[in-house]
C-alpha cells in the first residue's frame, strides 16, 4: 500500500505538472487576447472576477475541506447532503448578487456596463454549485494526478472556447460569456471523474451541523482572504482608469506565479497530508512539517529571483507598448510574493490542527493595510506608491500568522531567518549577473 509520504510526493508533482500546464494555457491565452482586446477590458473584467470570487469567498462553508477532513468523508449521506448545501450556496450567491451587488456596484465605479457584466460572470458560481463532489473525493484521497489532468482538459476547452468568442465577437461580453460557459462545462464533467459515483439530494441534520460547525469558521476564514487578497483590485479600480488596471492585472499574474503553485500545493497537498497526521505530538508533527517546508522554500526562493530579474524583460518582448507599465511593477510585486511563500508553506498546518481563526486574523491584517495603506500612497507617491504597498501587503499577513505557530507550538521563525537570506544573496548574485551584462536593472523603466 502508498505509504502518506509517497502519496505527499506524488500529489506535489502531479500538482505541479498541472500547475505549470494550465499556466502555459493560461500565459498563451492571455497573449491571444491582449492582441484581440483592449487593456481597458481586462481592467473591467478584473473587477468583475473579484466580485464573483467575492460572493464565493464570503459564502464559503467550508465544504471542500468538511469532505477532505472529516471522518465521514467517504460516507454517501454526507457527500450528498454536502453536494445539497453547495447547490444552496450557488443559488444565493447569484441571488445576492442581482439584488444587492450589481447596481451599486456601477454607481460607485461609475460604468453602466457592470449592469449586465456581474450577473453574467458570476452565472459561473451557479452553474458550478451542481458540480459532483468527486472532486473533492479525488481530493480526500490524494489522487491527484486524475484531479489536475481533468483540470487541465477543463482548462483547455474553456481557453479555447474563450479565443474562439472572442476571435468573432471582440467584445468585453465574449469574455463574460466564456467565464460563464466554464461554470457548465465543470458542473457537468465531474460526474465523469469516477466510475459509478453519484449524487443526489439529501439532508441529514447531523452532516449539516458538522460542516457548518466547521464552515462558521471558514466562512469568517474565506471573506477575510477574499478582503486580503482582492481589495487591491477593489480599490485600484476607483484610484486608477480600467486599462492601467488591465496592466497591473498582466504583471502581477505573471509575479504570483511562485505563489499560485504554492497555494495550489498548500490546498491539494499539505493540507490533506497535515490532516492524516495532526494527532502526532505537536514536536513531532513541526518537525515533519518543517522539513519539506525548508526544500519548498529554497526551490522557490531561486525561481522568485529570477522573475525579479528578467520579468521586466519577459514583459518586453511579449506585450507590445501598451503595457509598458508592466515592466516595472512586475519586479516590485515579485519581491513582496516573497512572504506570500513563507504564509502559504505553513498556514494549513493551523488549518489542519482545527485553528482557522488563526488565518482569518492574517487576512485582517492584509485587508486594513490595502484598504488604509494603499490609497494614501497613491496621494503621496502616485501608481508606484500604491504598487509598492501592495506588493509588500503579505508581511503583516504573515506577522500575524507567525504569532499563531508561535501559540500552537509549530514555530518556525528561524527557519524562515535563514531561508529569507538566501533568498536575499540569491537575489543579489543574479542582479549583479544581470547588471554586467549590460541589461541594467528591472526598475529602470521608472528612471
Amino acid at each position: 500500500m502508498t505509504s502518506l509520504k509517497q502519496r505527499a510526493i506524488r500529489g506535489a508533482i502531479w500538482t505541479t505538472a498541472g500547475f505549470g500546464g494550465k499556466y502555459i494555457l493560461r500565459f498563451g491565452n492571455n497573449l491571444v487576447l491582449t492582441r484581440l482586446l483592449q487593456p481597458e477590458y481586462f481592467g473591467l473584467m478584473a473587477l468583475v472576477t473579484t466580485f464573483r470570487i467575492g460572493l464565493e469567498l464570503f459564502s464559503d462553508i467550508g465544504i471542500s475541506q468538511n469532505i477532505v477532513n472529516s471522518k465521514r468523508g467517504d460516507d454517501p449521506v454526507f457527500l450528498n447532503t454536502a453536494w445539497t448545501l453547495q447547490i444552496i450556496r450557488g443559488i444565493v450567491i447569484w441571488l445576492v448578487c442581482v439584488i444587492f451587488i450589481t447596481y451599486p456596484a456601477s454607481y460607485f465605479y461609475n460604468d453602466q456596463r457592470l449592469l449586465g457584466l456581474i450577473p453574467v460572470c458570476v452565472l459561473y458560481s451557479l452553474f458550478e454549485g451542481f458540480s459532483s463532489t468527486s472532486l473533492h473525493t479525488l481530493h480526500r484521497r490524494m489522487e491527484l494526478g486524475k484531479l489536475s489532468l481533468y483540470e487541465l482538459v477543463l482548462q483547455a476547452v474553456f481557453f479555447g472556447t474563450l479565443i474562439l468568442l472572442v476571435y468573432f465577437y471582440p467584445s468585453i461580453w465574449s469574455l463574460a460569456i466564456g467565464n460563464a460557459l466554464v461554470g457548465i462545462y465543470k458542473s457537468v464533467s465531474s460526474f465523469w471523474l469516477i466510475p459509478g459515483y453519484t449524487n443526489r439530494l439529501a439532508w441529514e441534520k447531523e452532516a449539516v451541523k458538522e460542516i457548518l460547525s466547521f464552515g462558521r469558521w471558514m466562512f469568517i476564514a474565506s471573506g477575510l482572504m477574499f478582503a486580503a487578497e482582492q481589495a487591491d483590485r477593489l480599490v485600484l479600480a476607483k484610484l486608477l482608469s480600467f486599462k492601467l488596471l488591465g496592466v497591473y492585472t498582466v504583471a502581477y499574474t505573471l509575479a504570483s506565479i511562485p505563489k499560485e503553485v504554492i497555494r495550489q500545493l498548500s490546498y491539494k497537498v499539505i493540507f490533506p497530508a497535515i490532516s492524516k497526521q495532526q494527532d502526532l505530538p505537536r514536536h513531532i508533527l513541526r518537525g515533519k512539517i518543517l522539513k519539506q517546508r525548508r526544500l519548498i522554500l529554497l526551490g522557490c526562493g531561486v525561481v522568485l529571483a529570477a522573475l525579479v530579474t528578467i520579468g521586466d524583460l519577459v514583459i518586453g518582448l511579449l506585450y507590445d507598448q501598451r503595457y509598458i507599465e508592466a515592466t516595472w511593477m512586475m519586479p516590485i510585486l515579485c519581491c513582496g510574493m516573497w512572504f506570500s511563500l513563507l504564509f502559504y508553506t505553513i498556514s494549513p498546518a493551523l488549518l489542519a490542527i482545527g485553528k482557522p481563526l488563526y488565518s482569518a486574523q492574517s487576512n485582517f491584517a492584509r485587508f486594513a493595510i490595502i484598504i488604509l495603506a494603499v490609497p494614501s500612497a497613491y496621494q503621496v507617491f502616485g501608481v508606484i506608491g500604491a504598487i509598492g504597498v501592495i506588493a509588500f501587503s503579505d508581511l503583516p499577513l504573515y506577522i500575524v500568522n507567525l504569532y499563531g505557530l508561535w501559540r500552537e507550538k509549530l514555530f518556525c521563525f528561524i527557519q524562515d531567518i535563514q531561508t529569507t537570506a538566501l533568498f536575499i544573496t540569491t537575489l543579489a548574485l543574479f542582479l549583479f549577473i544581470r547588471y554586467n551584462l549590460g541589461f541594467g536593472f528591472p526598475i529602470d523603466q521608472l528612471f
